[in-house]
């Protein structure tokens, strides 16, 4: 009996290799896990976990765990370098795991070049309905088993967010304590209700820029007005459209990255001898808010994030409809999000051959729930979350909603930071949330609690 458990065991979890640099230590796991946790007997896949720790401590084995949840979706978890900013105050007291979700970074890929070897559209589809917030958060129980680990706790930031409740609904009994940043995402409810309350934070935030960098308000319209009239293409070839150039609005999600557009906007032509052109450099910066490619589940999968129990159809673009200043028509069109529209798979060429398959996933009406209201309003389990009041990518209103079904969830709303406030003081921000994670009591209170900003 033993010798199966150790050959289970080398089989589900292997260590790679171990580095210490710069102040930190850093061990990479892979661990081999059902694609479909319903069927352990099925196909497996890969996922990669980095764990991450300070050489400050000498026996980092007796730190308790926790566990870093990526925003996205599809997005892999971070690679560091040294400790910085909101890991160097967790690596004070916490040994870190960074989780590749799976089909990201070094776990098994979801990817163009990967996915149409599952076959048709129809089987892609199929295979990618096991990559949402409830088979990340199965991974992440079975690899907390694997290690050992009784319990652990959490850190998630954004889509992060998400999966911490679903992870509160699926598994509490896992959980030391969970912090949010930004990810108080709707647990009720459907994806129209999101991008209505999106759209509206995006058109103040535009309001807002403008009026910073009112000259910008011309150069976005000259811009425009160029694509519409010049060939104008991308880095990768791709015709450059109106609708390409509102997705620089993706800068206006955080507050440095706000100031960066103007940058990006003030050197937007250059002169030639058949007239102006857009720049080298303002093309390879719309590419990189444009292109894809390197992230495509992102754009597969970001309105399913939404779908309980419905087909989510293309949301943002139909709500589109009711704000026509994000027409890109419009006399002034206004920057758009993180929106993800169906145009997206005709034009971007990494995108292109996952057409069918998008449209599939678009029209799919059986996801899973991915909430328990009733688990939710009964947990116990310490948590603190961050709420921006500006948020443009998770509204503040809906934030507040979701906080008040989470039993005895602490919020800290503050307007001084955006959506990506933990690269701007994330050292201040997880020392905060940590702080605000004590034991709730025994009693039956049910009361969201807040902290002033």
């Amino acid at each position: 009996m033993a010798g199966s458990v150790d050959h289970m065991t080398a089989l589900m979890h292997r260590v790679s290799a171990t580095h210490e640099f710069r102040g930190l230590r850093a061990t990479e796991h892979y661990f081999t896990l059902p694609l479909d946790h319903g069927q352990p007997g099925g196909e497996s896949i890969t996922v990669f976990a980095r764990e991450i720790s300070s050489v400050d401590h000498e026996d980092p084995g007796q730190l308790p765990w926790l566990l870093y949840l990526q925003g996205g979706p599809g997005a892999a978890s971070p690679r560091v370098s040294s400790l910085t900013g909101w890991m160097a105050e967790a690596a004070k007291s916490f040994r870190i795991l960074l989780l590749d979700q799976r089909g990201t970074g070094l776990s098994t890929p979801a990817n163009r070049q990967s996915l149409p070897l599952r076959g048709d559209a129809a089987a892609q589809a199929s295979y990618l309905r096991h990559f949402r917030a409830d088979s990340i958060v199965r991974d992440a129980e079975a690899i907390r088993a694997e290690l050992g680990i009784d319990t652990w706790s959490t850190f998630g930031q954004s889509f992060g967010g998400f999966c911490t409740l679903t992870y509160l609904s699926l598994a509490p009994q896992s959980l030391d304590r969970c912090l949010v940043t930004g990810g108080l995402g709707p647990v009720d409810g459907g994806p129209e209700e999101v991008y209505r309350a999106t759209y509206a934070r995006m058109s103040a935030r535009n309001a807002e820029y403008f009026a910073r960098y009112p000259e910008d308000r011309l150069v976005l319209n000259r811009i425009m007005r160029h694509v519409e009239q010049e060939h104008e293409q991308l880095p990768d070839g791709r015709v450059i459209t109106g609708g390409l150039v509102q997705l620089l609005g993706q800068f206006l999600g955080g507050n440095t990255r706000m100031d960066q557009l103007h940058f990006v906007f003030e050197s937007a032509f250059i002169p030639t001898v058949d007239g102006p052109r857009l720049s080298d450099s303002f093309t390879s910066v719309l590419f990189q808010q444009a292109s894809r490619g390197p992230n495509p589940l992102y754009a597969l999968l970001h309105e399913s994030i939404y779908g309980n129990a419905r087909a989510t159809n293309w949301a943002a673009e139909r709500v589109a409809s009711e704000f026509p200043d994000f027409d890109p028509a419009s006399a002034e069109p206004l920057l758009t999000g993180e929106m993800v529209y169906s145009w997206y798979f005709r034009e971007d060429p990494f995108l292109r051959p996952l057409e069918d398959v998008a449209r599939i996933l678009a029209e799919y009406e059986q996801w899973p729930a991915l909430y328990d209201l009733e688990q939710l309003a009964a947990t116990t389990v310490p948590v603190a979350a961050a709420v921006y009041a500006d948020d443009v990518y998770v509204d503040r209103d809906i934030s507040r909603a979701t906080a008040e079904k989470v039993r005895g969830l602490r919020v800290w709303e503050t307007a001084d930071f955006h959506h990506d406030g933990i690269a701007d003081d994330g050292a201040g921000i997880f020392a905060r949330l940590l702080g605000m994670t004590k034991p709730l009591s025994d009693t039956t209170e049910t009361a969201t609690a807040n902290e002033a900003d």
